[in-house]
């Protein structure tokens, strides 16, 4: 008999435009729920496919070993929403993340599962070999090393958690690239495996482009935002608007100095003097509103996690 997350978990697919990795991948999982006694259930999610990867999918499954579901979006909306997606369809209380392209082996899932038997809340895979956008992927995980100090390697790659962190951590658009950082912050538990990444043998890669770069770049400091500086944002603001402020001051005494001290009037010292002055009233006000913001907030968050407590059956842990 299956124990364990090995027969309590969901297997969430992606999906893009993946028709010709149906076939290869659901005979690839069939063997892995044969060869290691799985249980659970496999939630594909067709984010907006137009090859017919939903129809394909359906048919490839017959006969699977446990339930599988076919989720569908009616456009394509990214990896993340497909993520949420593929939790909101399953009960199962553990997810394992795992791409249609098989470039990594379906033999790479009960390998999660016994990391998270081990009491992980996350279990994050650490890709190894040589790989297209390598340079890319190693400067934005030490970037994101050096801004969160998360204790694993990769943050985008195949992952295991339990169901639940996605009640307590929303994702915006994209933000599947985030989920360990923010599961990190909350205090939940992080594992790493390293695991081997293959070629894709069809299809196309559907990530690529200068512009996710860019935005990649930029979310990243957006998450830094709401793991820091959002959290006591009067400290940063009013910092910055007090520093201002009183920089206004010693400008303004050095330019009434050189005015009736020395006889030496220069405008564009007053003109500083009124900029640094505005700045730091606005900085320091802005510094009010977004600790007035943060405590609601904090109030929002804590009454959620009641009513997630108050909905849990009595015995269960967090």
């Amino acid at each position: 008999m299956t124990s364990g997350s090995r027969g309590r978990f969901a297997l969430a697919i992606p999906a893009f435009n993946e028709v010709e990795n149906m076939v290869p991948l659901f005979d690839a999982l069939r063997k892995t729920w044969r060869d290691h006694d799985l249980g659970g259930e496999v939630v594909l999610v067709d984010d907006g496919s137009t090859d017919g990867t939903a129809s394909a999918a359906q048919e490839a499954a017959r006969g699977f070993p446990v339930r599988v579901r076919v989720e569908r979006h009616t456009e394509n909306l990214g990896k993340t929403e497909a993520m949420v997606t593929a939790s909101a369809a399953t009960r199962q209380p553990h997810i394992v993340l795992f791409d249609a392209d098989l470039q990594h082996t379906s033999d790479e899932i009960p390998r999660f599962l016994d990391k998270l038997d081990e009491g992980y809340d996350v279990v994050t895979g650490w890709k190894q070999g040589a790989y297209e956008k390598h340079f890319v992927s190693v400067v934005y995980n030490w970037l994101s090393q050096k801004l969160f100090r998360v204790p694993v390697h990769d943050l985008n790659s195949m992952k295991a958690f339990r169901r639940d962190i996605l009640d307590v951590i929303p994702l915006r658009h994209d933000w599947h690239r985030f989920f360990v950082v923010l599961a990190h912050d909350r205090g939940y538990r992080l594992a790493e495996i390293p695991i081997r990444l293959y070629p894709r043998q069809f299809g196309t890669s559907k990530y690529s482009g200068a512009g996710r770069i860019l935005a990649g770049v930029l979310d990243l400091l957006s998450v830094k935002m709401l793991t820091s500086i959002l959290r006591r944002p009067f400290v940063f603001f009013g910092t910055l608007g007090s520093v201002l402020g009183a920089s206004g001051v010693v400008v303004g005494a050095v330019a009434l100095y050189l005015r009736f001290g020395l006889g030496q009037g220069y405008r564009p010292l007053l003109y500083l003097v009124i900029l640094l002055i505005v700045l730091g009233v606005l900085f320091f006000s802005l510094g009010v509103l977004a600790e007035g913001i943060a405590g609601v907030r904090d109030r929002v968050e804590h009454l959620e996690r009641r009513l997630l407590d108050a909905d849990k059956p009595p015995g269960t842990e967090g």
